[in-house]
């Protein structure tokens, strides 16, 4: 038999944010492509996003829009603005697929590869002002740990690739670190 009575509606002032690892999570990965975008812009002149896309099809691991969009968690129309605004500023292109005409390829442009290619000691340079202080038993720790998240969501890819050198969730390229 179950109680009638409604329990009372949390008060969201008395949420513990420091304590959630949800909001932890999503502050480091906040933190991290807002770093990785002012470095790029600065440098490269892409965001994080735009980064990580170019480093992604340069890497071979994801050379359709669809595949983009299932790495990083989006709808397929933002990936199309995405790759659109890439192809603009000719970083990127669309190649049909001679084995299924239906099948868009991406393909980096020289300019493309050029800024994929300096994009690893970004990644390297922020991944390790974020781990500062961290002893190489702790880095093998979180990384451990967020392969077991990624696990229990399915995401068994990134769970085995203990070498891999991109992030997950939505992610960010990273560095092994």
């Amino acid at each position: 038999m179950t109680d009638p009575t409604p329990s009372p509606t949390p008060d969201p002032r008395d949420y513990a944010f420091g304590e959630s690892v949800g909001y932890l999570l999503s502050r480091v990965k906040s933190t991290m492509s807002n770093l990785i975008t002012q470095r790029a812009l600065a440098e490269l002149g892409v965001t994080s996003q735009q980064a990580s896309v170019l480093f992604m099809v340069a890497s071979g691991k994801c050379l359709l829009a669809a595949e983009l969009a299932r790495e990083y968690g989006i709808d397929a129309s933002a990936v199309t603005r995405l790759v659109d605004r890439l192809e603009k500023r000719g970083l990127l292109e669309r190649v049909r697929s001679s084995e299924d005409r239906r099948a868009v390829r991406l393909a980096l442009t020289p300019e493309g590869q050029a800024i994929a290619g300096r994009m690893p000691p970004i990644f390297q340079t922020v991944t390790d002002e974020l781990t500062a202080g961290f002893t190489p038993e702790e880095i093998g720790f979180l990384k451990s740990m967020l392969r077991r998240i990624l696990a229990n969501t399915g995401n068994c890819e990134a769970s085995n690739s203990s070498n891999t050198s991109h992030g997950g969730s939505g992610g960010t390229p990273g560095a092994n670190t």
